[in-house]
């Protein structure tokens, strides 16, 4: 988002006045446009038009076909972005010239005025609402319009759903591992594929149900909070505390103010240094740290965090942060805590904590004993499993290159598919049943048992009847004849909400606040049954088909695929 800038930013300005009177703003990052798409979506556009076939009305699916991670869940998440493109699409003259030089010679100019005209004024776009726990072959959104205009939309939606749902899914991985309990800092900005990567991992990862990012950018794009302290540069800068010129500190009530804050540092080190109680653990530790440390105290009294591991955690780190805390004390001040950053955690922070104990019971420091532990360094899945499995005392993980990067798996692979044309059901065959697809409008549905937990998604025909709470309904596999189960819900939930009704006069779903997505994901993940979410061998989520659709896609299926000749 940031190369090139300057040339973007003013390119969505023009865009912006174009669209003057519209009543949404564009996407976030500036380079989403009616250019953000494979060329074959415009070729075939201008066959389409061509063909005197581009206004006919159309629907489209968008849906995934495994969940990632191997796991038996997804969250879907770029909804919010989906719209701002939809509600914004319009070519401008540049764009439009842009593609006469990038389609064949034989482009009629009749196509380049009918490029001018279009918007997406006459589509209509169906969703599950964003945040919410998804699952293959459902459909997230279903768009409906003129076929050349909702092509036009395919490769842009596809790229603003895959990245933000992967990510959000691999969150909610790291959440539920971690557990409720624990702050999660999403720390992934550096190690992230681009700007638009590192700004789009951290609104997913929020959704997803991490705490604070370290991403200045997207904390004022997003609102969502910020948390960093300092790094080992800032530790390893510093050479003695003869260095810290400036030693003055106010109490935190202004009424007095200690005129040399470094002594009053070194008295509480000397009285820690010998306790009986840490059994001289510690001796004369890292002076350089120790000046770090309170000068980061200084600027920061109310906020005191320091990376204890650029030397030695429990012979330097811990005790030089210890001695600065207990004097930021003494003036009515807290600090928040420790982090670390290499070696055993789980090993290291119940050591650190066992240090914070002694501390508060022998001189009397009430609170000192819960001060935050954090913990970074690479962390994913596994390590925060494992740690889990050996027991620790951290209480915040900052997590960065496997979250951001989704490193466990690359996409999503959500796909775009033609289910109907003219009122016409359309299903696409292949040899692997998993990318059949089931054709027609639909409409879905969430059905839940008496424990309050989803049971199964059921797609029905656009005019079937709506499942009914209380009675018994058989939900067939769409592919599978053996495959059923009669259901007897006790709520049924309509998963696709209008969000977009073009021209149809359709109440129009408003797009939540960022929070109220990460509130709706995170009671999403509280009504799935854990077997179905956990990390080990979950139990596949049943997704289903009513037995009436079920016969229509294989009545279609037949009447499609031609038949063999045996000689």
């Amino acid at each position: 988002m940031q190369a090139g800038g300057r040339i973007l930013f003013i390119t969505m300005e023009a865009r912006a006045s174009q669209n003057a009177g519209r009543v949404m703003d564009g996407p976030t990052n500036p380079m989403v446009t009616p250019l953000l798409t494979d060329l074959y979506q415009f070729t075939m556009a201008y066959a389409y038009w061509k063909a005197g076939k581009h206004n006919e009305r159309a629907v489209f699916d968008l849906y995934f076909r495994k969940n990632p991670f191997g796991g038996e869940f997804t969250v879907f998440a770029g909804l919010e972005e989906c719209i701002k493109l939809i509600a914004n699409f319009k070519l401008t003259e540049e764009e439009v010239s842009f593609i006469h030089k990038s389609l064949p010679g034989s482009c009629e100019e009749g196509f380049l005025n009918y490029l001018r005209e279009i918007d997406c004024s006459d589509v209509e776009v169906y969703a599950i609402s964003e945040g919410t726990v998804v699952f293959p072959k459902v459909p997230l959104l279903r768009l409906e319009g003129p076929v050349a205009v909702v092509q036009l939309l395919e490769t842009p939606v596809l790229n603003l759903v895959n990245f933000a749902s992967l990510v959000t899914t691999n969150a909610a991985r790291h959440r539920l591992v971690a557990g409720q309990s624990k702050m999660l800092f999403e720390f992934g900005l550096r190690r992230a594929q681009g700007p638009d990567g590192a700004i789009g991992a951290s609104k997913y990862c929020y959704i997803g149900g991490f705490d604070a990012t370290s991403n200045v950018a997207a904390g004022r794009l997003f609102g969502i909070p910020l948390r960093g302290t300092h790094s080992h540069a800032f530790v390893s800068s510093f050479m003695s505390p003869d260095e810290i010129l400036e030693r003055s500190l106010c109490s935190s009530d202004g009424s007095s103010t200690c005129e040399d804050f470094v002594t009053l540092v070194h008295s509480w080190f000397s009285k820690i240094q010998w306790l009986k109680s840490l059994g001289g653990i510690f001796g004369e530790t890292n002076q350089s740290e120790l000046a770090a440390f309170i000068s980061y105290a200084l600027a920061f009294p109310n906020n005191f965090l320091a990376l204890v591991d650029t030397y030695d955690v429990i012979r330097s780190g811990v005790p030089n942060f210890c001695a600065v805390a207990l004097a930021l004390s003494d003036l009515g001040y807290r600090a928040v805590g420790i982090r670390l950053d290499s070696g055993d955690l789980a090993y290291l922070s119940s050591e650190a904590r066992k240090i914070f104990q002694t501390i508060e019971k022998e001189l009397g420091v009430p609170g000192f004993g819960k001060m935050i532990i954090t913990a970074s360094n690479d962390l994913n899945e596994e390590t925060l499993d494992a740690i889990r499995k050996q027991g620790h005392e951290v209480d915040c993980f900052g997590i960065g290159t496997y979250l951001v990067t989704c490193y466990a798996q690359a996409a999503l692979g959500c796909v775009f598919k033609l289910v109907e044309i003219n009122n016409q059901p359309r299903i696409k065959l292949s040899e692997d049943v998993s990318k059949v697809s089931i054709p027609c409008k639909k409409r879905c549905y969430r059905l839940y048992g008496k424990e309050g937990y989803s049971l199964v998604d059921i797609m029905t025909g656009e005019n079937e009847p709506c499942p009914k709470v209380g009675e018994r309904i058989l939900c067939r596999h769409p592919f599978s004849e053996s495959k059923r189960a009669y259901v007897v819900p006790k709520r049924v939930e309509e998963l696709l909400k209008c969000y977009w009704p073009g021209k149809s006069g359709k109440v129009r779903e408003e797009l939540p606040a960022l929070k109220d997505i990460r509130d709706h994901c995170i009671k999403q993940l509280e009504q799935m049954r854990p077997d179905h979410i956990r990390r080990l061998n979950p139990t596949p989520y049943k997704v289903s088909v009513s037995a009436k659709l079920y016969d229509f896609i294989h009545f279609l299926w037949l009447n499609e695929a031609p038949v063999g000749e045996l000689q």
